[in-house]
């Protein structure tokens, strides 16, 4: 399970190291993706299949479907963590991402999500002033 905030740059070899303790529960071999809110999804590889398997399930009639599994399939790639756990991270998805050299790396249950640091601070900021409507909302649905 991964929980927790942090903060590293990217080097000048355009990598980005992983958090230690996110890099225990990883093998050598990871898949990352265009996220949600300008951020990018990094999942283990038996995650990723799973999620991978349910878009691959959603009805191509429905445009929103499509769409949504065109963003995450299509941007996904294989990458390896090296012997130091870091990551290159392709350069569209650096585009996608606007990262620079400063980034978030959000542990968000099953899967990371790597955030331009200031992105991250301004999404985060907003999500506080709003927790109690949100969790209002969530506890509609049950949470």
């Amino acid at each position: 399970m991964f929980t927790g905030e942090y903060r590293h740059i990217i080097d000048t070899k355009k990598r980005l190291a992983i958090p230690v303790k996110f890099r225990r529960e990883l093998n050598k071999k990871v898949v990352i993706t265009r996220g949600l809110d300008q951020s990018l999804f990094l999942y283990p590889q038996k995650d990723w299949k799973t999620l991978a398997a349910k878009l691959s399930k959603l009805p191509f009639s429905k445009s929103d479907a499509r769409s949504f599994s065109r963003l995450m399939l299509a941007g996904a790639m294989e990458v390896e963590l090296d012997k130091a756990g870091r990551i290159l991270i392709p350069d569209y998805l650096k585009v996608y991402a606007h990262l620079k050299k400063s980034i978030a790396i959000v542990g968000v249950y099953n899967r990371i999500e790597i955030w331009n640091e200031e992105t991250w601070n301004k999404y985060r900021s907003q999500a506080e002033k709003n927790v109690e409507d949100i969790s209002e909302r969530l506890g509609e649905l049950g949470l």
